[in-house]
């Protein structure tokens, strides 16, 4: 009888990336994947552990499979383990991976259960090198996520993810080319470039390649119509970077510059390596070439010590730039890292107001954005059908859109015609 698994992915979308590479191990080993609520002989959980809510998901998700199917073997994967190794034993996981060795997940859960034992692969990652995963599809998607760096170097104080992913390393263009044919060759319409620390991209080869020739590339395959890229430093977008990438047909104007606080004195304290007038050069670099452009972002708020004026600094920033989407996040304290140590930790419902007063002007920036493209024309990849029989998709700036007509994977022209509550709608023109 034919075995089965089922995948569950929490955070980014490089553990998107990580949870697909494996899916296609377990599929060459003979196993068939299943999806929702349906049992399988093997659940992975691909966890994260960015913040504490990402442990609390990670955890209940590793219960709950468990309660669903209590014969099942259970791996646990991604940046918990890695983080905890040895410590999920007693989750009852038969396999703990971490971020190294996923492509052995398949031979190392087996010899697990031969040997009736559990196994923790969770290994230091200073010195090791890019771990050469590679996929060839994406499930149920028009547009496949592709990793092209792993690991960062930066240290801000407030996060935990270069203990738990490593130092930088990147991928070959050599090997960036090969998965980009692959994937455009499967059909996709869409490949978005992500990693760790994206604007680090080559620093660790030999022969220095920047993001600049990455995106080059990919853009230069046969087939590839939108390229699009996950989330970068405001220090990438310098002169150089914008003149080289400026000329691309493919590539989407939408850019995801991680911002976290508005405010100088709290990015400091964060080490960040940018000041809110490096940023807003930044943006204004890229608007010079598209003046459309979405700009996305994250923002940490309650960070310790951030006062009602440095709060406010933010939220001035943060509608200065005018943002299509902001990523809002509580600062949540990890153990080890320097900012759960600092003075002046604020208090809980102090944060979660402060977060639902970005969220309320991330609305209006949101709104604002959506109604500056309205009367436009734009090329929309259709994904999926909507629940009242529309079909939905994408403009190139990410904003999704309603149809009525075409087809999953159908790149068409609409003319934007309204708002809705998330995205805009429009017709199909020629």
């Amino acid at each position: 009888m034919t075995k089965t698994v089922s995948f569950t992915t929490l955070g980014c979308k490089v553990n998107q990336y990580d949870t697909q590479a494996m899916l296609e191990c377990f599929e060459q080993n003979g196993y068939t994947v299943v999806h929702g609520n349906a049992p399988a002989d093997v659940y992975v959980v691909n966890t994260c552990t960015v913040t504490g809510t990402g442990d609390k998901k990670s955890m209940q998700l590793v219960r709950r499979v468990r309660r669903r199917n209590p014969q099942a073997e259970v791996v646990v994967a991604g940046c918990l383990a890695q983080r905890l190794g040895a410590q999920l034993r007693e989750s009852g996981a038969r396999l703990i991976i971490g971020n190294q060795h996923r492509a052995q997940v398949v031979e190392l859960l087996e010899q697990a259960i031969r040997e009736d034992t559990q196994i923790v692969a969770v290994d230091a990652l200073e010195s090791v090198p890019y771990e050469r995963l590679s996929i060839r599809r994406h499930e149920g998607h028009t547009r496949a996520v592709m990793k092209i760096q792993e690991g960062c170097d930066n240290r801000c104080t407030y996060c935990i993810i270069p203990s738990v992913r490593g130092p930088i390393r990147s991928r070959t263009l050599e090997d960036i080319r090969i998965e980009a044919q692959a994937l455009s060759d499967a059909g996709f319409g869409e490949l978005v470039l992500t990693g760790i620390h994206l604007t680090s991209y080559g620093r660790d080869l030999a022969d220095k390649p920047t993001l600049a020739d990455a995106i080059h590339a990919v853009c230069a395959c046969e087939g590839v119509n939108r390229v699009r890229l996950g989330s970068l430093e405001p220090i990438v977008a310098n002169d150089v970077f914008v003149q080289s990438v400026g000329q691309l047909r493919q590539l989407c104007p939408q850019f995801h510059l991680a911002l976290q606080s508005g405010s100088d004195a709290v990015l400091r304290r964060m080490k960040r390596r940018y000041n809110t007038t490096q940023f807003m050069a930044a943006v204004e670099r890229l608007r010079a070439v598209w003046p459309k452009a979405a700009f996305t972002t994250d923002v940490i708020v309650g960070f310790p010590g951030e006062t009602e004026e440095e709060f406010q600094q933010t939220l001035d920033f943060c509608e200065k730039v005018g943002f299509a989407k902001i990523h809002v996040f509580p600062y949540s304290k990890r153990e080890g890292t320097p900012a759960a140590e600092m003075p002046d930790q604020i208090p809980e419902p102090e944060k979660e107001k402060r977060v639902h007063r970005l969220m309320a002007l991330e609305s209006r920036t949101a709104t604002a954005y959506r109604e500056s493209l309205l009367g436009e024309t734009r090329p929309v990849l259709l994904e999926e059908p909507l629940a009242d029989g529309r079909m939905a998709g994408y403009t190139p700036e990410y904003v999704q859109v309603a149809v009525e007509g075409g087809q999953s994977g159908q790149l068409v022209n609409v003319l934007l015609t309204g708002l809705t509550p998330e995205g805009l709608e429009g017709r199909i023109v020629e």
